[in-house]
């Protein structure tokens, strides 16, 4: 939904990074999974819904994941802003530092999987941080890193045990006892 707010402030162009496909874990928190998007590049999904909203928007799109070994790809000067949502602590590390070191603003997503209820979403410095087990191991990272200061969203709820995905499909046959 950060994408999308940001097309409808009257953002108009994109880099978006990811070589994930939608899941059935995406459906409580991203705006792009619906059951018609499940299996379909994210990347894909989501410039088709800028460009549903803003024809004359410029996104470019990039299969792949954000990682230290691919981080070359990207020059962060030509970025006004950089939003991450990685999901690996690796990848976090690496574009908060590039970030930095082009002195680029960025806010960093902290762990939201598993958890429904967005009244507890905060944002704040990483260092201000409770209940988000990923911030605590970037806030360790950081400070060895020597970054005093991170803008990241997070959320004080504890994650809920995900639902399977054959409760969510009734067509799919149950394993047969022998």
């Amino acid at each position: 939904y950060v994408v999308e707010g940001l097309v409808r402030a009257g953002v108009g162009s994109f880099d978006l990074i990811d070589d994930d496909k939608v899941g059935l874990s995406n459906l409580n928190r991203q705006l792009l999974a619906t059951h018609e998007t499940i299996g379909n590049y994210k990347v894909d999904v989501m410039k088709e819904r800028i460009l549903s909203i803003n024809p004359q928007a410029k996104v470019v799109i990039h299969r792949c994941f954000y990682l230290p070994e691919t981080s070359e790809q990207f020059d962060f000067r030509q970025y006004s802003y950089v939003v991450d949502a990685i999901d690996t602590v690796t990848g976090k590390l690496e574009i908060i530092m590039k970030a930095q070191e082009a002195k680029v603003p960025i806010i960093s997503c902290m762990g939201t999987g598993n958890k429904i209820h967005p009244e507890l979403l905060s944002v704040a410095d990483i260092y201000q941080t409770s209940m988000c087990p990923l911030a605590k191991v970037m806030r360790k990272e950081l400070k060895v890193r020597g970054v005093d200061r991170l803008k990241v969203v997070y959320s004080k709820e504890p994650a809920l045990k995900p639902i399977e995905s054959e409760a969510l499909n009734p067509t799919t046959t149950g394993r047969t006892k022998r």
